[in-house]
């Protein structure tokens, strides 16, 4: 068990420290989010969560994983080009003319369920694919990951009536909730707290969990596919955007800033030797 979470801790340094080349290099992208939810990612996609095939990916018993806060999708670009789905080269190239890496993530790109970015459809879609699983009698999770700013959007509450409604409990939500939207801290904006009332309200099954602890969210999530409710879940991970650079952690300022010369440096010193550049180191 300990040589696992190691092993995640390592891999997860290690896409937070691709994903800092890459904006950098493109002049653009969103590193803060993108940061805070990087060990969620990483236990669902190399924790044995999530169910998938890179050299399939349309594959009808892959679970359906949509990033509804799709500003953050540096992170997972890094992820699945590291599984397989597409070239290294392209994380290279990332937000470039000609590379299918935009800033948000599209359904051509290998790996993509839905188109994101637009903050509040992820729970909408994801409740659709589930629903569509429940009528097809087909075996497969529905997963969103969404953030506390996009709680913002009515269209995620309706989103969560209809899923409590038709009893998707096929459907799992994770609620990164680092307490920061675009522009300033959750609670001075538009205070949503409390989230797990609110969430449980609206007929959802709740878990809060430390989102940067792969023991906890390994725990949590190895679960998700035995639950005897019938309700939807709803797992509220509590984060620090901009997680592991000490000047951009929980600073509204990292939530689509470009790190100077000066602060990459720090930033690389920070995230330390990150050794793992495959799926089995």
């Amino acid at each position: 068990m300990q040589d696992n979470i190691a092993r995640l801790k390592d891999k997860a340094g290690w896409v937070r420290r691709q994903v800092l080349e890459m904006i950098v290099s493109a002049g653009k992208g969103h590193i803060g989010g993108a940061f805070s939810c990087t060990d969620i990612l990483v236990a669902l996609y190399y924790g044995g969560i999530l169910h998938f095939n890179p050299s399939d990916p349309k594959w009808p018993g892959r679970d359906r994983f949509i990033l509804s806060k799709g500003h953050s999708a540096a992170a997972l670009y890094v992820i699945l080009s590291d599984l397989g789905y597409f070239s290294s080269s392209c994380i290279g190239n990332y937000q470039k003319e000609g590379c299918i890496l935009g800033g948000h993530p599209h359904r051509r790109i290998p790996g993509i369920e839905g188109d994101t970015g637009s903050l509040g459809h992820g729970l909408g879609i994801g409740a659709g694919l589930a629903l569509s699983a429940k009528m097809d009698k087909v075996d497969f999770l529905a997963c969103v990951l969404i953030g506390d700013g996009e709680c913002y959007e009515g269209s995620v509450w309706e989103a969560a009536m209809f899923a409590s409604h038709q009893r998707l409990s096929n459907l799992i939500g994770i609620l990164d909730k680092n307490g920061l939207c675009s522009t300033d801290r959750i609670q001075d904006c538009l205070d949503l707290d409390p989230l797990d009332k609110k969430w449980q309200s609206f007929g959802w099954d709740v878990v809060n969990v430390a989102g940067h602890s792969f023991e906890d969210l390994l725990s949590v999530f190895s679960n998700i596919r035995f639950r005897k409710s019938n309700k939807p879940l709803m797992i509220i991970a509590n984060t620090i955007k901009g997680k592991g650079v000490s000047f951009m952690e929980s600073n509204p300022n990292w939530h689509h800033a470009v790190p100077n010369d000066e602060e990459f440096k720090i930033a690389v010193k920070e995230l330390g030797g990150c050794r793992q550049k495959g799926v089995d180191s």
